[in-house]
């Protein structure tokens, strides 16, 4: 079974101006990422605010090109597509974005958002529009009657319900959600991330969920992928990063998440993220990491297998 998406070496760099007479800067949102996601699994992206990913979301949906690597969606070449690749690549990627009210046109009825993919996309009549709408609408839990209102007049979870149906109009292979239920309370985080399971079952649907909230990566993954300063420092199967992570900054975010099954090492991160614009020699997490040594802060660990996961860190065996 082929792959969704697959992504080697994928990056993302910006020239940063910082005056008339300097030299720009080069920020590197995204440095180095590859994964691969098979169809009906979900990948998860985890990290701190600024370690590139909403940057990798923004690439994979194909509204930002890479600076350099390879992304292949649905077997076909997504960086440099052959025009008559352009439409199906569009179709077959779609986006839930984390504010659900800023997503959607508060000038237009519900109907007409979520008709507007198949009015720009196919060929459909008017009336075989409506039928698809009220269709998904159905899927979602929104009633007939939500068709003809406007975003406004919907709580925050009725909102992203209305978003998830708009992603899905076009029956896509791949959906890209970025951090969907981080704007909702609790109680309502769980209804919508219960309607995504239950969508991907359904339609046989992939995600690559982004999230900085590590007890919904833990329910809604199959794989993890926890990024730091734009590159990824571990990542494999969900099950055996959540019982034995072996990056410390994997280490860290896991202790800092309240569980009740398990308790963990107490860890506490010493100085802030560093600027991405100058990130630090070696192994970028090495000014904040407590079991750093002197080959950190000089050499920079290589994303290698151990123990049934890959890991970018030097020492990652003595955690094993």
């Amino acid at each position: 079974m082929s792959a969704i998406a697959e992504a080697v070496d994928l990056a993302r760099h910006y020239r940063i101006s910082r005056g008339l007479f300097a030299e720009p800067a080069i920020l590197k949102a995204v440095d180095g990422v590859s994964f691969s996601i098979e169809p009906g699994r979900t990948l998860a992206v985890v990290g701190e605010s600024g370690c590139g990913k909403s940057t990798l979301a923004r690439m994979v949906t194909l509204i930002e090109p890479p600076t350099s690597g390879s992304l292949r969606l649905i077997g076909r070449d997504a960086v440099s597509p052959k025009p008559e690749d352009r439409q199906p690549l569009r179709r077959a990627v779609q986006i839930v974005f984390q504010n659900p009210y800023g997503s959607l046109n508060p000038r237009k009825k519900v109907g007409s958002i979520l008709e507007e993919p198949l009015v720009i996309n196919t060929g459909l009549t008017a009336a075989e529009r409506r039928d698809q709408v009220r269709e998904m609408m159905a899927k979602v839990g929104l009633r007939p009657e939500h068709y003809h209102r406007y975003p406004h007049m919907f709580s925050g979870g009725q909102r992203q319900r209305i978003a998830i149906a708009r992603a899905l109009m076009l029956r896509p292979k791949l959906v890209v959600a970025d951090e969907p239920v981080s704007a909702l309370d609790v109680s309502i985080q769980a209804q919508v991330l219960n309607l995504l399971r239950d969508l991907q079952v359904e339609l046989g649907l992939s995600y690559l969920f982004i999230s900085h909230d590590l007890s919904v990566v833990r329910l809604v993954s199959d794989e993890v992928m926890v990024m730091y300063l734009g590159r990824p420092i571990e990542q494999g199967d969900k099950n055996r990063i959540f019982e034995r992570p072996l990056h410390p900054y994997t280490r860290a975010l896991l202790a800092s998440t309240p569980s009740v099954e398990k308790k963990r090492e107490r860890m506490v991160l010493k100085g802030e993220l560093p600027s991405p614009l100058s990130p630090p020699a070696g192994c970028a997490f090495h000014t904040r990491c407590p079991f750093a040594k002197a080959r950190c802060s000089s050499e920079r660990p290589a994303l290698r297998p151990v123990a049934g996961r890959d890991v970018a860190c030097h020492f990652a065996e003595e955690f094993a």
